[in-house]
């Protein structure tokens, strides 16, 4: 597909309501897109040129099956229940207890009250954990840090509650300096989120489902969309999901002696 052909398939998506439209003529632009990402003076541009990105669902994820094929995009949604929570939680209950942990590894196995001890509502049980992967796998030291971040701190890069009562338009205001993209949780507490949002160049992309599951799903693939390097805070967690969980890039990818000890104790224990 040519410029020309690209550029009106972009006036016809910025023009129209109709998802089906929207969802073909997006398929149609693809390479045109993966072209834009790649180009150091032109990426910044991405979702000012593709706006339907932020107010349209299910468009990330079609753009990741193109890269991947279905079979890598379903795994993080077929597996997490069936081959992962379980053993995270397991892994979870040999750590150094803490009150953080006491409470996500209640939540994880369903088992916490409306309320934590701390007076708040805690996470549901898929995202809790998440969380407690990120307790197994914790944020490596980085030249470029002058204090550890501790997988309690970590915990904000992921996920950042937003009452729903509140202004959305206030909290991206609200960012201090560039962040890489993290998961903005809308409700009236976090056991009752009612929206998920991708936070990602101060702007809000909708997640297309409203499980916590979906969203850190669709969270993860936006990495390899938009070609952005993880946040270092999570880098390990993420390259343990990349690896062990989607099984892209197993080869050539780089993984720090607790991702490869964790993926092989995974792979090889029931």
């Amino acid at each position: 597909m040519n410029e020309e052909h690209c550029k009106e398939a972009i006036s016809l998506m910025n023009h129209t309501s109709d998802r089906e439209i929207i969802l073909q003529k997006m398929k149609m632009t693809f390479e045109y897109r993966q072209r834009l990402i790649h180009n150091p003076d032109k990426s910044h541009n991405v979702l000012s040129v593709f706006p339907r990105l932020l107010d349209t669902k299910g468009l990330i994820p079609q753009d990741f099956i193109i890269l991947f094929g279905p079979e890598t995009a379903a795994k993080l949604l077929e597996r997490w229940h069936t081959c992962f929570k379980r053993k995270v939680i397991r892994e979870a209950e040999s750590l150094t207890t803490t009150p953080v942990l006491q409470s996500l590894l209640k939540s994880a196995r369903n088992q916490c009250n409306d309320e934590s001890s701390e007076g708040h509502p805690e996470w549901d049980s898929d995202m809790a954990s998440f969380l407690l992967l990120l307790h197994i796998l914790p944020p490596q030291p980085s030249r470029k840090q002058t204090q550890k971040i501790s997988p309690a701190q970590a915990m904000d890069h992921l996920v950042v509650f937003h009452k729903s009562c509140r202004s959305l338009e206030d909290h991206l205001e609200n960012q201090e300096g560039h962040r890489q993209p993290y998961l903005l949780a809308s409700g009236t507490h976090k056991q009752a989120i009612s929206t998920y949002y991708i936070v990602m160049d101060k702007k809000l992309i909708p997640c297309l489902g409203t499980t916590s599951l979906a969203a850190l799903d669709k969270l993860f693939k936006v990495h390899f969309v938009f070609s952005v390097s993880y946040d270092n805070a999570l880098s390990n967690m993420y390259t343990f999901l990349q690896t062990t969980v989607y099984g892209i890039d197993v080869e050539n990818t780089k993984e720090s002696p607790k991702v490869k000890e964790l993926r092989a104790k995974f792979m090889n224990s029931s």
